[in-house]
């Protein structure tokens, strides 16, 4: 079964590139630092190029020679003659005078191109040195970024050294770090005494109409009406829980252990067989076994509510479901199809939002509260995973989850 691919611009682990390919802002840095020297050497080399020529050319002293049968000794030019007129040894003398001053020219060119080349490589190695050194604190904010994209709100960069713009910026991470933490503590808070106000009331009112219901002697109006309150009461406590699933789940799972994908979603399914049976919805599917790391008890849950929405929501007749489990390269996929009504394409995202049903805004049957496929994608966010969902020709819906190793 084939695996989504990455998105645009994301590397796969074993495709991402080498630290040393990355276009990071160390390299780039170096490599600013690195042009400006050579443009900054070029010009100035051409300068004392120029000058250098300039003062050969009017600093060169000139020779003339008079008389006849002129000989010359100690000769330093090849091309210079060893006797003739004056006439032939002045030409041959400007001639070596010229071919010298080019000499030297070409000469001093050359050996300033290579020093230029070799100090240039060390003003690279230099700027790189200097920009690792002036960017480390950049590196330490994302360090502590990344410690944090973890759910631990508690650590800080806490940058020391001189006020520059640097410390600001870790400064100003810090304090939205305090922030963070405030508010999700005070989530955390807030989840934990919704836990206890909100389901206390529910299961006192639930205690007492199982007892009302109990009474052989209550007249049948009166049964009834407790029937239909307890039922009422029964979709509070899922919406309840539901509710607080959902805000539990929006955080990152930080202790993950090894998770059985295939042994969840068998449970799944044993949990949803007698309902199916009801129902008259097959299942089937073949699980391979492959392990996560995840938390348990909330991966049951993905499997759990997505199987139940493919049971409840289904064909009256002939209807299946098909749960199957399978690995992929870095990643485990489960996958639940099902067959059930038409669902247009543009429909599909909606089903994700909380209290929101095909065709429906709110919440308004008696098959769930409306939160099974957005506590799904919540607890699949908090685990790194995606889940994708596409309509099935002819009806139904295919539902792939996929999970990093």
């Amino acid at each position: 079964m084939a695996v989504p691919a990455p998105p645009a611009g994301t590397f796969p682990p074993h495709h991402r590139p080498a630290p040393w390919l990355r276009p990071t802002i160390r390299i780039r840095l170096a490599l600013l630092y690195g042009g400006m020297f050579l443009m900054a050497g070029i010009v100035l080399l051409t300068l004392i190029y120029i000058l250098a020529a300039k003062t050969l050319k009017e600093g060169t002293p000139e020779f003339r020679v008079f008389g006849s049968n002129v000989r010359l000794g100690n000769l330093s030019c090849p091309g210079l003659p060893p006797a003739g007129t004056a006439d032939e040894i002045n030409s041959a003398i400007a001639h070596c005078i010229r071919n010298q001053r080019e000499l030297a020219l070409h000469t001093f060119l050359n050996r300033s191109l290579t020093a230029l080349v070799g100090l240039t490589v060390v003003a690279f190695a230099f700027g790189y040195a200097m920009a690792g050194r002036v960017l480390s604190p950049l590196g330490r904010i994302t360090r502590t970024a990344q410690r944090v994209a973890g759910s631990d709100l508690h650590r800080r960069i806490e940058l020391g050294g001189p006020d520059d713009e640097l410390k600001e910026l870790a400064d100003t991470f810090d304090e939205m770090l305090d922030r963070l933490d405030r508010a999700f503590e005070s989530q955390r808070r807030f989840v934990a005494n919704a836990s206890h106000e909100l389901r206390t009331p529910l299961a006192i009112n639930r205690t007492l109409l199982e007892v009302q219901l109990a009474d052989p002697g209550a007249s049948p109006e009166l049964a009834q009406l407790g029937k239909t309150l307890l039922a009422t009461n029964e979709r509070s406590e899922q919406l309840v829980e539901g509710l607080l699933l959902l805000a539990r789940s929006e955080n990152k799972v930080v202790d993950k252990k090894p998770v059985d994908l295939s042994e969840v979603a068998s449970q799944a399914v044993d949990q949803t067989r007698e309902e199916a049976q009801v129902k008259g919805v097959e299942l089937r599917g073949v699980r391979s076994r492959v392990v996560v790391q995840g938390n348990g008890v909330l991966l049951e849950r993905i499997a759990l509510n997505l199987v139940q929405n493919a049971v409840r929501y289904n064909v009256p007749e002939e209807g299946w479901v098909e749960v199957s489990t399978e690995p992929a390269p870095g990643c485990a996929v489960l996958v639940v199809a099902n067959t059930g009504p038409v669902v247009p394409a543009y429909e599909v995202e909606n089903l994700f939002e909380p209290f929101r049903r095909l065709r429906t805004e709110r919440t308004g049957s008696d098959k769930g509260v409306g939160l099974g496929l957005s506590i799904v994608r919540s607890v699949v966010r908090a685990h790194d995973g995606s889940i994708t969902a596409v309509p099935r020709e002819g009806g139904g819906l295919v539902m792939r989850v996929v999970l990093p190793l």
